[in-house]
């Protein structure tokens, strides 16, 4: 029996997303670890930079470092047509911060963006974002 459109999208999407996180650390944890990395769900390991997530750190306030995992994730659908998602308000925060918009005013737990700016996030944090495709 032919299987629906939706369930054959769905597979793929997992099998392209498998460079994600099967669970993500704190800042404050990985700034602590000798080797910062963590494990991903298709077994492999990922490194962080050192110097990568002191800059993190030096975005943020010292308690928020323990509520910022990482990798930050960076949606991408084709349903948003140019632009891409970034969730939880500590990642906004930094990727405001980095792109000079961040407001102290405006908390925002969401944020859509340009997909033109994505290479500006990642040439500043290339191994402390990733990117996830989801089916909008």
């Amino acid at each position: 029996m032919p299987r629906e459109p939706d369930e054959v999208i769905n597979k793929e999407l997992s099998r392209i997303n498998l460079h994600l996180p099967r669970q993500k650390k704190s800042l404050a944890r990985l700034l602590e670890e000798e080797n910062p990395s963590i494990k991903l769900r298709d077994g492999s390991e990922h490194h962080f930079k050192k110097s990568e997530l002191e800059f993190l750190a030096s975005l943020l306030e010292e308690e928020e470092k323990e509520r910022l995992y990482i990798p930050i994730i960076l949606e991408i659908t084709t349903t948003w047509h140019g632009y891409f998602k970034v969730r939880g308000t500590l990642a906004v925060k930094v990727v405001e911060k980095i792109l000079g918009t961040y407001d102290i005013l405006e908390e925002k737990k969401e944020l859509t963006l340009p997909r033109y700016l994505l290479p500006k996030i990642r040439r500043m944090l290339p191994t402390t974002t990733t990117y996830a495709f989801i089916m909008g």
